[in-house]
């Protein structure tokens, strides 16, 4: 029997899911990684939610053509669907990291240090970065996957104190060892010297180019201190 594959997004969420775990996988869409882990026993339960009655009907024809059990599939928003007790690790991923952070601002007790948070925002990390460092939770790590030629960060997070510079905000707050780390940074530094072009031009926003020009002068600092971290 051919093995269901993975992304090598979803790929990387699965290896952080901690073995044994109750997962509850959010905006779940066709239920690859619920599945996937039930199939190789990696996870003791899993609830697959998402916001649509498309996805989620994708999703309970996956487990049923993979013959995958122990899935509950529920539609509703964000974790409202899921109590605090029925799961202790948490995957929020495929979505834009502002609407990660209002999922996770609806259900509080994420931040309370029992949940393991897996998340994997699509664009806008600076903006869940920033919503976890401001609200009681800890980045424990993160690292950057390429898929279909696009580089993704992947959070493990949980309740917790941090701080981080603007350059962690944008750039990332774990990736100072990832080897993919100066490619993402330059990635940011072409986009917001793009924006900035594009404010030139027009001559309207001038305080908003300032502001990107400070977060493109931390970027390069942040890009010298990867180069000396991984002796470039």
């Amino acid at each position: 029997m051919r093995d269901l594959e993975l992304t090598p997004r979803l790929r990387r969420l699965a290896d952080w899911v901690p073995p044994g775990a109750r997962l509850a996988d959010i905006g779940t869409d066709h239920g690859y990684l619920p599945v996937w882990l039930r199939l190789h026993g990696r996870v003791a339960s899993a609830i697959a939610c998402d916001l649509r009655e498309g996805p989620l009907a994708r999703a309970r024809e996956t487990g049923r053509a993979w013959g995958a059990d122990g899935i509950d599939y529920r539609l509703g928003n964000g974790l409202a669907v899921v109590f605090p007790d029925e799961a202790d690790a948490v995957v929020i991923a495929g979505m834009g990291g502002e609407n990660i952070a209002a999922i996770l601002a609806r259900a509080p007790w994420t931040a309370g240090g029992k949940h393991t948070l897996l998340l994997q925002p699509q664009t806008r990390a600076e903006v869940l970065r920033a919503f976890l460092a401001e609200n009681g939770y800890a980045i424990r790590r993160e690292a950057l996957v390429e898929d279909r030629g696009v580089l993704y960060p992947v959070m493990e997070a949980g309740g917790g104190k941090m701080s981080l510079t603007l350059g962690q905000l944008h750039g990332g707050a774990a990736l100072l060892h990832d080897p993919l780390g100066e490619r993402y940074i330059i990635q940011k530094i072409i986009r917001l010297q793009t924006a900035v072009a594009g404010i030139n031009r027009s001559g309207k926003g001038l305080e908003k180019a300032d502001r990107l020009r400070e977060i493109i002068t931390a970027l390069l600092s942040m890009r010298e201190e990867w180069r000396r971290a991984n002796g470039s």
